[in-house]
């Protein structure tokens, strides 16, 4: 494969993980936590490189990619252990913070039209084969990772 092609093959895979969170949000009905928005970014990038990389397969752009996946790859293994109890998130979006209320009316508590709005980084919503989606964010952005990697050490395409 080309280092195009791979390139590729990497934005192809960051958008395929960005759609399945979108998927499990707006048809499977589960809210994105706070560092669940967090960890969308990198694969916005990683997909604009891919596309900028189609054309212009520049080894810096692979670079980026793989990047932008191991940096996700951290911040994925990091919600985990939030999840997992094994560290402390963020305050702003753990279970230990108290929302403030004293500055909501009595009809601000009992208003349930809009269902519930706060979604807890610390509490996983569902797991599959024994993962948080956080988890499986962490080894899709890992394999993400390797192959701009892989894209870093293919040769240049030579020009005649």
């Amino acid at each position: 494969m080309s280092r195009a092609q791979i390139i590729g093959l990497a934005a192809l895979g960051s958008l395929l993980v960005l759609g399945s969170a979108y998927g499990f949000q707006y048809i499977g009905g589960y809210l994105p936590c706070a560092m669940c928005l967090w960890q969308r970014w990198p694969h916005v990038i990683a997909i604009a490189l891919g596309a900028v990389g189609l054309a212009l397969p520049h080894i810096a752009l692979a670079a980026a990619g793989a990047l932008a996946m191991a940096a996700n790859t951290g911040l994925a293994v990091f919600h985990t252990g939030v999840e997992r109890g094994w560290w402390e998130g963020p305050s702003t979006c753990a279970g230990s913070a108290a929302q403030d209320l004293s500055v909501m009316t009595g009809a601000d508590l009992l208003d349930f039209s809009t269902g519930p709005q706060i979604v807890l980084c610390d509490e996983a919503a569902l797991h599959i084969l024994g993962l948080s989606m956080a988890s499986w964010n962490a080894v899709a952005c890992a394999a993400l990772a390797l192959l701009w990697l892989t894209a870093i050490r293919r040769p240049a395409p030579r020009h005649s």
